[in-house]
């Protein structure tokens, strides 16, 4: 009950009076080696770290993170964890009950729940016997994952031990891991989900003036409360210090990746996805747990890859199966304004259990200028295992590459874009009612679902639909972001918080008819912000 008063009065605050200040805090080491917290700085500082609370001007609280390379990988790793959860810990206190609390495992635990736990933590015991017997690049930066996360756990506590691998399992983990917990289990239980999650755009302009590149996440309303972050990490290697020391990304309090997935590294690369989640059950038995988690693979190729084909490489060792995605890797150090693109400038990955497809996409985007995403698989393999075909087989074109409502839209609008305003406008792009590529044989004869930025609240709750992810819900696009080559070069992109809001009302907790089942604490009432530039704690303000 303490807890709950504390978090009900911080939303409190939140809300009617509008306190947003800027905080800071840094992590010493004493001369004994033990690890200290403070709001005031220190003569040196292992990390640091700024914090701007503005979920209610902008739709977005800021943090930015950095380390002191004088020190090892393991302390700047545990320090960087420790300031972030003491300095967020009343977001993530508020992001745990939003969508954690009372949706995922607590003890006393049940059967499954039990079942659970024993996979994650036999998961987690491979993982530290592979840090102990492999010297590699690889595993320590797997190693350093797992470090962060046991510094955000002490830091939110606010009580410093030493860096370590040992973390619980369904702990402040689980933000971090929350998409592949989702599908373990699935594994476990297998169902057929049939629900997209995340729009992508690559776009090339006419002479090859400009490369965008932008995504929507698509998620549940609930995890709408937002942050923006900036890691500066500056984590050795034999070469010398990482290539992606540098990572600009949206995520959520307590998440230690960006989630959704969208990143700009200082290596040169985005990197970004859209979920094509597995339909196959008879594929659920690779997922076992001497893997690597998709959240962990995504951070360690983010971290190492210097090319789209190294960052593939990396990332489909150890393939878990879970979350599983296609991912777009774009170089930018590839891209020469007014020059045809050459090779290396996209790479797409897909993965299910079992099977990692990726390859080299740049002549493809060059010819058609544009390179869209939207929870479908592009490889055929990819495709056929993951038992799309099923779903063509049942419910029609929807399932397919070509033809579902978002693959004719893009193709369709993509020749508009001109400008950022331009390509903002198809991210953020739902005209249900009126778009005959809405329709769908539904009740009424459309769905919000249907769209680049879905609205599914404003589908009736009286309609009729053949499948649940057409129907109404709390769901739809939780956010856009945008870049170019000039944003990039600062890690800089155009961030807009909230379901799409150009064509259609804004969303507002108080007129959600769901409401009452999807807790929100921290979340503005109304979602309707404008436009906002992030590469730093700084920017946007």
């Amino acid at each position: 009950m303490a807890l709950q008063a504390r978090i009900l009065f911080l939303v409190f605050i939140s809300i009617f009076l509008g306190v947003n200040t800027l905080k800071n805090a840094y992590v010493a080491r004493t001369d004994s080696g033990q690890y200290l917290i403070s709001d005031q700085k220190p003569i040196e500082w292992v990390a640091m770290a700024e914090f701007d609370n503005k979920v209610n001007e902008t739709g977005w609280s800021y943090l930015s993170v950095y380390t002191n390379g004088v020190y090892s990988n393991e302390d700047q790793s545990y320090a960087a964890g420790m300031v972030e959860g003491y300095l967020t810990k009343d977001h993530i206190a508020m992001a745990w009950k939003n969508t954690v609390e009372g949706q995922f495992c607590e003890r006393p635990l049940n059967p499954e729940c039990e079942q659970l736990g024993n996979f994650l933590q036999q998961n987690l015991e491979w993982m530290q016997d592979q840090i102990k017997s492999q010297d590699s690049d690889y595993w320590k930066m797997v190693e350093l994952f797992l470090i962060q996360v046991r510094g955000l756990t002490d830091g939110y506590f606010n009580h410093p031990t030493m860096p370590s691998t040992d973390i619980d399992p369904f702990g402040l983990y689980v933000l971090s891991m929350g998409d592949d917990m989702e599908d373990i289990p699935n594994a476990m239980k297998p169902k057929v989900t049939g629900s997209g999650s995340c729009s992508a755009l690559i776009k090339l302009l006419p002479g090859y003036k400009d490369l965008y590149v932008s995504q929507d996440t698509w998620s549940t309303y609930q995890s709408m409360l937002r942050m923006l972050k900036k890691y500066d990490f500056a984590f050795q290697t034999g070469a010398g210090v990482v290539p992606g020391q540098v990572m600009t990304f949206s995520s959520y309090p307590g998440s230690l990746l960006s989630g959704d997935d969208y990143y700009l590294i200082s290596s040169g690369l985005a990197s970004l996805e859209t979920t094509i989640g597995n339909n196959n059950p008879a594929l659920y038995k690779y997922v076992t747990y001497n893997t690597v988690f998709e959240g962990i693979r995504t951070m360690v190729a983010n971290r190492l890859a210097t090319t789209g084909m190294e960052w593939g490489k990396t990332f489909a060792m150890f393939n878990s199966g879970t979350y599983n995605n296609q991912w777009m890797v774009v170089d930018y150090k590839v891209f020469m304004p007014g020059f045809s693109p050459k090779t290396g400038l996209l790479m797409v990955l897909e993965q299910i259990p079992g099977t990692v497809i990726y390859d080299d996409q740049t002549d493809l985007l060059v010819r058609q200028s544009y390179w869209p995403s939207y929870n479908i698989a592009f490889y055929p393999e990819i495709f056929n295992k993951s038992g799309c075909w099923d779903n063509v087989q049942k419910y029609g074109d929807w399932f397919t590459y070509d033809k579902s409502p978002r693959a004719q839209i893009f193709k369709r609008d993509n020749g508009k874009v001109t400008d950022l305003a331009s390509m903002q406008k198809l991210m953020r792009y739902n005209d249900f009612q009126h778009d005959p590529l809405a329709r769908c044989n539904c009740t009424p004869p459309y769905s919000a679902e249907n769209a680049i930025s879905a609205r599914c609240d404003l589908n009736p709750a009286d309609g009729t639909y053949p499948f649940g992810a057409l129907g109404h819900r709390s769901h739809g696009g939780t956010d856009m972001k945008l870049t170019n080559l000039d944003m990039f070069q600062r890690l800089e992109f155009i961030a807009v918080s909230g379901p799409t809001w150009d064509q259609l009302p804004p969303f507002q907790w108080s007129k959600a008819d769901f409401a009452a089942a999807c807790p929100h604490n921290g979340h503005p009432d109304v979602f309707k912000f404008d436009p906002i530039k992030f590469n730093g704690t700084f920017s946007g303000q």
